[in-house]
């Protein structure tokens, strides 16, 4: 069975392990960003943030048979501020004519763009290989945990969520893309680049070029990497863009993978989560699986904790049913409230079997929107 929680300081290792398959800014390969991290978000869940630009929410993925963490996913509830850009490289194009030659060209032109406007970003997908392809569709449960998160909590959110999917490298780490362009005006690696952006952005915006940049002037095999994904990062490409993430034009200007966007309103596992009562437990049918989750200070994981699981379930008068070891995985008892995000099915009948007849806990372990 498989549960994803709030992130916890004893998370260190395994996470650094995971950090390690992967070249994410998100989440960089370093024991110490990594712990730095883990205790922003520790605070945001526990609502313990001084400036709530902070907020930064980060999950893990635990094998509850073995212990393991297998992965990771975060949101970033605010990815930029006046004087903290978030910056990137805007993708266009631009064309020529000569009426002497009565023909022309259209070339590919790259911006340097900041965006101090403050929206969310998903970020940190991890799962670790020997649990991709599972049947219990965990990458997707990882990911799709976000959004569901998200509909519980919309106020903490801008209206504009972005995402990063990660480009292209080679075995050994490099990016051709940085090794022809940014590397060209920023004398660093691109994993050096990537380290040190976790401190500042400054020296993005101080040394790269402000005036356009033809992509025609770049070899081929960087100008290829200008917007495309890496075949590892597929499977997030499509998860996002089947909740109507966008690409407008928007390159990492490290590696050249795209930057998504999709309004929150409008994202589809957002709008159908919604907070429901644990009416029953015993059998369920399979024709329904979904996202289900508690919240509150009581669980064993610290202030404003969070547990989830991806469970079948029915919906019954005044609530759901779900397996009796879902309610066992999550902490709680018959009558609790509990998030909901349907994921996998759209039927929507009651379901007819008997209720479970023992009585509910008064109050709720929910927290708030």
């Amino acid at each position: 069975m498989f549960v994803i929680r709030q992130i916890r300081t004893d998370d260190v290792p395994a996470v650094l392990k995971l950090a390690r398959l992967v070249h994410s800014f998100n989440l960089p390969a370093d024991r110490d960003s990594i712990a730095t991290k883990i205790a922003r978000s520790r605070r945001s869940f526990a609502d313990r943030l001084e400036d709530p630009r902070e907020r930064m929410y980060m999950f893990v993925l635990e094998d509850l048979e073995t212990g393991n963490i297998i992965g990771t996913s975060m949101i970033i509830g605010c990815v930029s501020w006046p004087g903290n850009p978030h910056v990137y490289l805007e993708v266009s194009k631009q064309s020529f004519w000569s009426e002497d030659l009565q023909q022309g060209q259209t070339h590919k032109v790259l911006r340097l763009g900041t965006d101090e406007t403050g929206p969310s970003e998903l970020g940190g997908l991890v799962l670790a290989p020997g649990y991709r392809g599972h049947k219990d569709r965990l990458g997707g449960f990882l990911s799709n945990v976000r959004f569901h998160f998200m509909g519980l909590h919309r106020k903490s959110f801008d209206k504009r969520v972005i995402a990063e999917v990660m480009g292209s490298l080679t075995p050994d780490s490099r990016n051709v893309l940085w090794d022809y362009l940014g590397g060209r005006f920023i004398n660093l690696s691109y994993l050096e680049a990537d380290v040190f952006c976790q401190h500042s952005k400054e020296f993005i915006t101080s040394l790269f070029p402000t005036d356009p940049i033809y992509a025609s002037l770049l070899p081929p095999e960087a100008r290829n990497l200008i917007g495309r994904v890496g075949d590892e990062a597929r499977p997030a490409l499509a998860m996002l863009e089947r909740q109507g993430f966008k690409d407008h034009g928007h390159i990492d200007p490290f590696d050249g993978g795209p930057y998504l966007e999709a309004r929150l309103d409008r994202i589809p596992l957002v709008r159908e989560t919604s907070r429901v009562r644990v009416v029953g437990t015993g059998r369920v049918p399979a024709s329904r699986v979904g996202i289900v989750s508690v919240e509150g200070d009581g669980l064993p994981d610290g202030p404003g904790a969070f547990r989830a699981v991806r469970t079948t379930f029915a919906e019954d008068e005044g609530g759901i049913r779900i397996p009796r070891k879902m309610l066992a995985a999550l902490g709680i008892e018959v009558g609790d409230k509990v998030g909901l995000t349907p994921t996998e099915s759209t039927r929507r009948t009651p379901a007819k079997a008997t209720k479970t007849t023992k009585k509910s806990k008064s109050g709720s372990k929910g927290k708030s929107s």
